[in-house]
């Protein structure tokens, strides 16, 4: 099994790349499709959730990912104590879907935000999806209509674009067009045949001591 960590900052289109790789024949593990399944309705951790900040729910009785957002982006604390309730369990799934891999010959594409602020060991690469800020800013607002200020929060709560560079294995531009987006996913993929298989041993995937 050869094991990419796959991350960029909000905004910089990591999960076009990450789809894009799946079309090659990756298998993608997504962090955020692991923290939204974690937070289904009646699930412990969204109990957990709204001890921690309140009513965050919708009348359907789902999270209300807005409110959580304006609640956590607003105050560092509560930053760290949503993190506190997420991080742990996204741990524990992540683990378990990578051991399954373990004996396999698949690429395995860990799709990850926060992977440079809470680094891990056992990748074969680091793959970093970069963006100018503030052409990510633009996005968001235009595509995901996000508030400019509101995105310039989650930001700024992030791993710095220099920091994200400082640590890549192999860094993906996403600043141009989707046609020079895919010319470089196909020079990636042929670039992970070079690469050694992912340490999957005990203690694969852990987190780097701080």
């Amino acid at each position: 099994m050869k094991l990419i960590g796959l991350t960029g900052a909000i905004g910089s289109g990591k999960s076009s790349v990450s789809q894009r790789l799946a079309q090659k024949g990756a298998l993608i593990i997504d962090g955020d499709a692991i923290a939204k399944q974690l937070q289904q309705k009646g699930s412990p951790l969204l109990e957990k959730m709204v001890h921690a900040f309140g009513d965050v729910l919708l009348p359907s009785g789902e999270l209300d990912r807005q409110k959580v957002a304006q609640i956590v982006f607003n105050d560092a604390e509560k930053l760290k104590q949503l993190n506190g309730i997420m991080h742990p369990a996204i741990n524990d799934e992540i683990m378990r879907q990578v051991h399954e891999q373990i004996d396999t010959q698949q690429i395995v594409v860990l799709d990850m935000p926060l992977l440079v602020e809470n680094p891990r060991t056992g990748f074969s690469a680091l793959v970093i999806v970069d963006i100018d800020p503030e052409t990510a800013i633009s996005r968001l607002v235009s595509h995901r209509k996000m508030n400019k200020d509101d995105a310039r929060k989650r930001m700024s709560s992030q791993a710095t674009r220099e920091q994200r560079l400082s640590v890549a294995d192999r860094v993906i531009d996403n600043n141009g067009e989707l046609s020079e987006l895919q010319a470089q996913i196909d020079d990636l993929w042929d670039w992970f045949a070079t690469l050694p298989e992912a340490k999957a041993g005990a203690g694969s995937l852990m987190q780097k001591s701080k």
